[in-house]
């Protein structure tokens, strides 16, 4: 099968579609069935050979478009900001508790899609009735979450750079606090949180990192065995590799991993596992 890989317009995300016979290259625009109905996509590299994995068929790309098909779908373009206006303003004259977030016209004006964002569910049947008499084309409503809000809307994140989500980042990953309490940083919503006020995407790039450096270590607030005699674990410090002990009389200190020895319940020190003593004897 030849299989070639189609990113829409606004979007990151990349899809599989069945090339079939069509010659396509590299930039080539298509015409494709989306989850929404008939879209314009761009190939983002030539049809490639392969087997399809996936248990449902893969959809096919119908056609190349056509200077028609991008003719008309420029005009619908253009027309967005228009139907986002009567959009809001219907909101506005049915009282309905929504926050709209944008508009979309399918590439041939068949279709006009609103993309929302709200506390609950919305009865909008009277709105895309209203709409429809508007506009005098079909009318699909969609309610988005706040990350995607962000994703469409963008912006500038903490750290000044365009919002990761609305730059580059093809989807969404789970994010926790948890990742935030083990890379050190501050639990306060206001320095761990994106502008669409959830937890920052970031988090999760370098948890896997910080997890690995983490394994064997003592907790935070345990009692361990230095060359300087017994600490607590205050801190890590994953770019030195050092762990930080702090003792009775107020001072923090630095070790490394292999100079620090676990205490048992009694105050002794711990044995060490089989597999480090052996590591060490290596060397």
């Amino acid at each position: 099968m030849r299989i070639v890989k189609i990113r829409f317009p606004g979007s990151r995300r990349v899809y599989s579609y069945d090339a079939g016979r069509l010659e396509i290259a590299c930039g080539d625009v298509l015409v494709v069935e989306g989850e929404r109905g008939a879209r314009l996509g761009s190939a983002v590299d030539a049809p490639q050979e392969g087997e399809w994995t996936l248990p449902d068929a893969p959809a096919k790309a119908e056609r190349k478009a056509s200077d028609d098909d991008l003719r008309r779908a420029q005009e619908f373009k253009a027309r967005e900001t228009e139907a986002l206006r009567v959009c809001r303003q219907a909101v506005i004259e049915h009282n309905l508790p929504m926050k709209l977030v944008k508009s979309e016209y399918v590439y041939d004006g068949s279709k006009a899609i609103f993309y929302f964002t709200a506390e609950g569910r919305v009865d909008f049947r009277e709105l895309v009735r209203h709409l429809a008499q508007r506009l005098r084309t079909r009318i699909e409503m969609y309610q988005i979450g706040v990350r995607d809000e962000a994703k469409i809307l963008g912006g500038l994140g903490v750290c000044g750079r365009v919002f990761c989500c609305s730059g580059w980042l093809p989807n969404f990953s789970p994010v926790s606090i948890r990742m935030a309490k083990d890379q050190g940083l501050s639990l306060n919503p206001a320095k761990v949180s994106g502008g669409c006020g959830r937890l920052l995407c970031c988090l999760s790039y370098e948890q896997d990192i910080y997890a690995d450096f983490r394994v064997g270590l003592p907790k935070v607030g345990k009692r361990v065995m230095s060359p300087k005699g017994i600490g607590r674990v205050s801190r890590y410090d994953i770019f030195t590799g050092k762990i930080y002990l702090s003792f009775e009389e107020g001072r923090e200190e630095p070790f490394e991993r292999q100079e620090l020895q676990p205490l048992t319940p009694t105050g002794e020190v711990a044995p060490r596992p089989a597999a480090e003593a052996e590591s060490e004897s290596d060397e």
